[in-house]
């Protein structure tokens, strides 16, 4: 095994232990097997949307943590204690016996990995970071993948009219990709100001915060992004598309539930309810489109990104318990909280 000094002889890994119970524990620095790499993180990103569902004990106990990502997938079924995250930066700082040492020792790599101050990977489950992309711009790969991802289902048209219900960070990068296409509107819907202050920086050309219900009715967007987390507001976005319009569903809403109108303007109007999810490709693009290059597409909108106007909070690692309860309590304040390391 290949290194670079000096290590410690320790990692920090933050972990659920309960709904709304956060600690941050030590254990013994883990050893490469001969396939693996050892990572030491420099930064982390929280989900405000993912994240919060399993702090507040709101993901269905039956599905798997996530089995899309390899660090996530082992076991059926959510219990706690969890280990969770999916933002991981660092770089390697060693290298397993039968790894090309110049290939990766010091490299910087993103990961889709639990927030910890190291952990192990094999290079398949590592995104080296272009040189391009800085440490910052990295962290929110996730999220830019997904908002390609909204984009690409949604298909927005020339001279469409778009409106983005919900300017979190994955909202907020939908609306700075839609910026990007000739659209005759791109209207942000959220409740807080401070976030629609950004959404108009990034690219929207109108910006609501409580909608009456005759405003919604006559917005007649073409394409409505629903992507709040908050199921209730789903009867919002069916209520302001147009004839035969289309409505992409991209929160995941976990164990909430609420009651959505589908008797009257969705019924008589054509309106088409979209599922978008990022963990795969959508059937009809798989021809052309694979992972890889969704990848790629993303890495490249984050090169030019001003991560200035999305990260909020930097906090220590140690301090991730504080960091969720801002998340959970003061949502109108926050945008990206970064751990540190």
């Amino acid at each position: 095994m290949t290194t670079l000094a000096p290590l410690v002889d320790h990692c920090s890994k933050v972990i659920f232990h309960a709904p709304y119970t956060v600690a941050v524990e030590q254990a013994p620095l883990p050893t490469p097997a001969p396939d693996q790499l050892l990572i030491q993180t420099t930064l982390s990103a929280i989900s405000a949307g993912t994240e919060l569902l399993f702090y507040r004990g709101q993901v269905p106990s039956h599905m798997n943590v996530d089995a899309s990502i390899t660090a996530l997938a082992a076991g059926q079924g959510i219990h706690y204690p969890l280990a969770y995250g999916y933002a991981a930066v660092g770089r390697v700082i060693a290298v397993g016996a039968t790894l090309e040492e110049a290939s990766w020792l010091g490299r910087r790599v993103f990961a889709f990995q639990p927030h910890a101050s190291h952990f192990l990977a094999k290079g398949a489950e590592l995104l080296p970071i272009p040189d391009s992309v800085s440490d910052e711009q990295a962290i929110f790969l996730p999220n830019m993948e997904t908002a390609v991802n909204f984009v690409h289902d949604g298909a927005p048209l020339l001279g469409e009219r778009v409106i983005v219900f919900g300017q979190g960070i994955v909202g907020l990068l939908t609306l700075h990709l839609l910026a990007h296409c000739p659209l005759a509107a791109l209207i942000a819907v959220d409740r807080a100001e401070s976030r629609l202050q950004r959404s108009a920086a990034l690219g929207a050309t109108a910006i609501l915060t409580t909608p009456s219900a005759t405003e919604l009715t006559q917005l007649n967007g073409d394409l409505v992004y629903e992507l709040t987390g908050n199921p209730a507001v789903l009867t919002d976005a069916i209520n302001c598309t147009g004839y035969s319009g289309r409505v992409v569903i991209g929160s995941w809403y976990g164990q909430k539930r609420a009651a959505i109108d589908l008797g009257g303007h969705f019924h008589r109007n054509r309106i088409q309810l979209i599922g978008s999810q990022v963990s795969t490709i959508a059937p009809q693009l798989q021809g052309r489109w694979c992972k890889a290059r969704r990848f790629e597409t993303a890495w490249h909108m984050l090169e030019s990104l001003d991560y200035t106007q999305l990260i909020t909070h930097r906090l220590p690692v140690t301090d991730a318990a504080q960091a969720y309860q801002l998340l959970d309590q003061q949502p109108a304040d926050l945008l990206q909280v970064v751990l540190t390391y």
